[in-house]
């Protein structure tokens, strides 16, 4: 649930304005199916104890289009030539009033609801003791699950437009919605819309954007308008007069589709559908509209301030922040624990599951791992190459920080702490977006790792990304963001891949394979496939196809490692030859990540068979051979084109931490930049740096080169 939004679970009574162009197609006439999908919604909300309160629009552009029908069919030829005289706008309404509640009743009697009309007018609702009397009818309806349906009455109302020259206390529906919202005490008001809600500009605009939650202080004078309703008498203007009104009165607002299936549902679970507007929204700023530029902006300012600092004090940086997770460890531990418990509720894979617990412990290595990062070598400013390029002409290949990263997580809650310390360590500013499962967990991480960045670098040096709506926009800024890393399945480094023109390190998935060749020692080869499969099956590094040369299929060395991967609980799926061979399904596909105790089996002639089959089934990420033959290790470790290739050693190995990384951000199966597990030396690029003593060009007449390589101290 959207933190803005939280206060929706405790909304009972709800005014739902329906707009004009929600209840009317374009072309004037009723929009019956959309307005049946719409009470239907409302039918289910009535049967789960929500008490509904409509406002809807449409009579006068109903009445027009059927007086505009009327009067065509008994003109005359001649009477057709003459100019046409605007239709009366006290007849309209009329007898479009009818029109429309003959819709909602016939529909509303379909689906089993009671529905009730009330008409009213500016002059009505100004009387003390009409507005009594009309909230005792109201909740004389509500209690017996009876649908109010309010309208003005604007065949007889003596309201004007504009609105700003009407001195009354309503002066069309959205007004009358507002007010009735705050008369009727309704815990939120919906203004149902044609857009999904309040834009920064007028929605066809290209640099337009949808505002999530309207601040008063911040947009108020500054929005600009779309077209008033194209057979309404409101529009967006309108609306959002209404929802100040309202909201700052003590109404929550939402304004959003009425074209969306299903948005008064999502906004009732909390989701973030349309514009809110709350009288509190000013204290939510940090929740807010701190859009995808001003986010990605303020990292990459707050990364410059650390960069300028000493290398102790970002040293210390870390070293807080280890400290602070320890500390706060107990809450850390209570927040993930009520992740993992949403997750088995919502029927979570085992695999995603597994991914976001923090086990018994994990904080604890976190920590350590922080402070391994932060007693390494300086990255920043790290002399790589030195050259003479002439006399007294210096020049320097040295290391740099990239700048801000964005990071896209799925689970994986620790996996934000390794990333924000590498990040600071590298002098990067951060912008992380974690799954919703994981949601509680990385909110109370990022709440613990930002304290401990001190004011004169910025809290905004790391931002959490809270809404999936945001990561589209994020991914615009090739001008501000340095590099993408989204750590997650194939779909979704797919999708970050075809949404961006900014450099994507990582991989897709973690199809990792052990080759077990003749000459293996088998005792060795079974602790390796068992703990490469089964010390941490949902890892990227874990072993997904086992790869047996066919000798051992005949000396008994197959059955043995089947065996043992029975007993260890692991289901088995075999290739074209293992599965005719050991009588067991055959795998959907050799290229498939479990993510589980399942793997793939397949028997391979020799070990270029072996290489062959990692080649056109394999994700480039990890790879191993056991073998006792150097030859066949060789050949073997020099033709798998993977990030990290192996002899004799688990998968399970390809870690940054276990590489000495102190921490990764993440395996990348790149051929650029970085490959393998990303650690400081991923997260930096070079710069060079030139000394002279006023040496120009000239056309090279003047410079006498040495090119003479220098040493690094």
């Amino acid at each position: 649930m959207d933190p803005t939004r939280v206060f929706v679970k405790n909304v009972r009574r709800v005014v739902i304005k329906v707009g004009t162009n929600v209840v009317m197609k374009n072309d004037g006439r009723l929009a019956v199916g959309r307005v049946g999908a719409f009470l239907e919604e409302i039918k289910e909300m009535n049967s789960e104890g929500f008490e509904i309160i409509l406002v809807t629009s449409g009579a006068v552009g109903a009445g027009r289009q059927r007086l505009k029908y009327r009067r065509l069919i008994n003109s005359s030829f001649s009477d057709l030539q003459k100019p046409q005289v605007e239709l009366d706008g006290k007849a309209c309404p009329a007898v479009g009033q009818n029109g429309v509640m003959a819709l909602y009743d016939h529909l509303f009697s379909q689906l089993d609801v009671t529905s009730s009309q009330l008409l009213v007018t500016d002059e009505d609702l100004k009387d003390p003791d009409f507005r009594v009397q009309l909230s005792q009818t109201v909740e004389s309806l509500l209690e017996l699950r009876s649908i109010p349906i309010f309208n003005e009455n604007d065949a007889i109302s003596i309201g004007s437009d504009p609105c700003e020259d009407f001195p009354g206390i309503f002066c069309d529906n959205d007004s009358l919605a507002a007010l009735l919202a705050m008369e009727l005490k309704a815990d939120l008001l919906v203004l149902l819309s044609d857009v999904e809600g309040l834009y920064s500009c007028p929605p066809g605009d290209s640099q337009s954007k949808l505002i999530h939650t309207y601040i008063k202080e911040k947009h108020e004078g500054v929005i600009t308008f779309g077209d008033e309703s194209r057979i309404g008498r409101g529009g967006m203007n309108s609306k959002v007069k209404a929802a100040v009104k309202a909201a700052y009165a003590g109404t929550p607002v939402i304004i959003a589709s009425g074209l969306a299936v299903n948005n008064i549902k999502k906004v009732l679970s909390g989701e973030r559908i349309g514009t809110l507007f709350h009288k509190d929204a000013h204290s939510w700023i940090a929740f807010t509209e701190v859009g995808a530029r001003e986010m990605a902006v303020a990292a990459r300012e707050c990364s410059k301030r650390l960069q300028d600092l000493p290398s102790e004090d970002r040293r210390k940086i870390l070293l807080d922040i280890a400290d602070a997770l320890e500390v706060n460890e107990s809450l850390i531990i209570v927040e993930n624990e009520a992740d993992v418990a949403a997750a088995h509720e919502h029927g979570y894979e085992t695999s995603l599951i597994s991914r976001l617990l923090l086990k018994p412990g994990k904080i604890s290595t976190l920590a350590k791992s922080i402070r391994k990062l932060a007693d390494m070598e300086e990255p920043i400013g790290r002399v790589l190459k030195r050259t003479e390029l002439a006399d007294e002409l210096i020049l320097e290949k040295t290391s740099y920080s990239l700048g801000v990263l964005l990071v896209v997580c799925e689970s994986r809650p620790g996996a934000m702490v390794q990333i924000a310390s590498l990040a600071i360590r590298c002098g990067n500013g951060l912008l992380l977006k974690g799954g919703k499962e994981a949601k509680r967990s990385n909110t109370i991480l990022h709440k613990v790792i930002t304290e401990a960045i001190p004011d004169i670098v910025g809290k905004n040096l790391i931002g959490l990304v809270t809404s999936r709506d945001e990561i589209p926009d994020l991914l615009k800024l090739d001008d501000v963001i340095d590099l993408v890393i989204p750590r997650g399945n194939n779909e979704l480094v797919s999708q970050v891949r075809n949404l961006t023109r900014i450099p994507v390190l990582g991989h897709a998935v973690g199809i990792c394979h052990v080759f077990v060749d003749k000459s293996a020692n088998i005792q060795m080869a079974k602790q390796i496939i068992l703990d490469a499969k089964t010390d941490y099956p949902a890892a990227c590094n874990a072993m997904e196809t086992l790869l047996v040369h066919q000798d051992l299929s005949t000396n008994g060395g197959l059955q043995v490692l089947v065996e043992e991967l029975q007993h260890e609980g692991v289901t088995l799926y075999g290739g074209p030859r293992a599965s005719s061979l050991l009588n067991i399904a055959e795998a959907h596909s050799l290229h498939h990540e479990y993510n589980s105790r399942a793997c793939t089996i397949e028997i391979v002639s020799d070990v270029y068979a072996a290489i062959d089959h990692i080649d056109k089934h394999g994700s480039s990420h990890t790879d191993c051979i056991v073998t006792e033959d150097s030859e066949v290790a060789e050949h073997f470790l020099h033709q798998v084109d993977s990030a990290a290739v192996f002899q004799n050693a688990s998968t399970r190995f390809c870690d940054g931490v276990r590489f000495g990384l102190g921490a990764e951000a993440g395996i990348s199966t790149s051929r650029i930049h970085a490959r393998g597990p990303v650690g400081l030396e991923g997260l930096l690029t070079t710069r060079w740096v030139l000394r002279g003593s006023g040496q120009v060009v000239n056309g090279d007449k003047g410079v006498i080169y040495t090119h003479k390589n220098l040493s690094l101290e």
